[in-house]
């Protein structure tokens, strides 16, 4: 088990016994859609961050800032901490709606092209051992993300973690598929031994933008490859509450700012005192 492994498995304990805790933090993020059809991705980065430190004891995380994204060896939002172990992890968190889901962008166009070069239809064992021997597939097996994955109309949401060591083991067929379906460029999908689709790999080149190319997959067509760390679907609510409490928060001062901090604070307190931490 790798460490994110152990982690995201000891969050699932987490969230089983505590399930209001992450309902509440849920609702929080999603109720900043009201603010901006972005703003609950920036914000949910920060927010998980912060429920790591208040709720997994054994754990720490770092929320690592924008301003050092191109300089990051990884595609990492958090930086994670096993408190024990002292092992340090990087996660990419993603808030994304029921449907495709970004696994990596793929920052070296590298993919693409090495499955052009193998073939058009990939299907013989040695072809796809030929995949993951490559040094463009090696972080296949190592990506931490963490998807927020949102039903807007249901207002609901189910945190997915694909599981990338049941994808591998499962490939038994990768096919050169043309443009479509809302793409602009074709992509590689890849299939199990009974059709079911697993992922994709985009169209690689430089010209494509960070959405048409690196790997993919889809939270609705790949569910097989996917474990819930909320044990499905959790319903969320928006909170207006906090709308007002960010729109006056604004014009207050710093002094205003840490009176209600520690409100705040005593509030999570209280949290902790009627849940199942321990």
């Amino acid at each position: 088990m790798t460490a994110y492994q152990e982690f995201s498995a000891r969050l699932k304990l987490l969230i089983s016994k505590n399930p209001d805790l992450i309902t509440t933090t849920l609702s929080n993020i999603f109720t900043m859609r009201l603010i901006g059809n972005k703003t609950h991705g920036d914000l949910a980065e920060i927010a998980i961050a912060e429920f790591i430190n208040q709720y997994m004891y054994d754990f720490k995380s770092v929320h690592v800032g924008k301003d050092l994204y191109r300089a990051k060896e990884h595609e990492e939002d958090i930086k994670i901490i096993n408190e024990i172990t002292k092992a340090e992890f990087p996660v990419s968190l993603k808030a994304y709606g029921d449907g495709p889901l970004q696994l990596s962008t793929d920052k070296t166009f590298q993919m693409f092209p090495r499955l052009e070069a193998i073939g058009m239809l990939i299907q013989k064992k040695e072809d796809i051992a030929r995949i993951w021997a490559d040094p463009a597939f090696a972080e296949f097996s190592t990506m931490n993300v963490l998807p927020l994955i949102y039903d807007e109309k249901k207002q609901r949401c189910n945190i997915l973690v694909f599981n990338s060591e049941r994808a591998k083991a499962s490939v038994s067929r990768v096919a050169y598929e043309e443009k479509g379906s809302g793409r602009m460029h074709p992509a590689f999908r890849f299939y199990d031994a009974d059709g079911n689709y697993i992922c994709e790999v985009r169209y690689g080149s430089g010209t494509a933008n960070a959405l048409q190319r690196g790997l993919w997959t889809h939270t609705k067509n790949g569910l097989k490859y996917f474990d819930s760390v909320t044990n499905g679907w959790i319903d969320y609510s928006h909170n207006l509450i906090l709308v007002k409490l960010f729109s006056h928060a604004l014009l207050s001062t710093s002094k205003g700012h840490e009176a209600a901090l520690a409100k705040l604070k005593e509030d999570i307190e209280e949290q902790k005192r009627h849940s199942k931490l321990r």
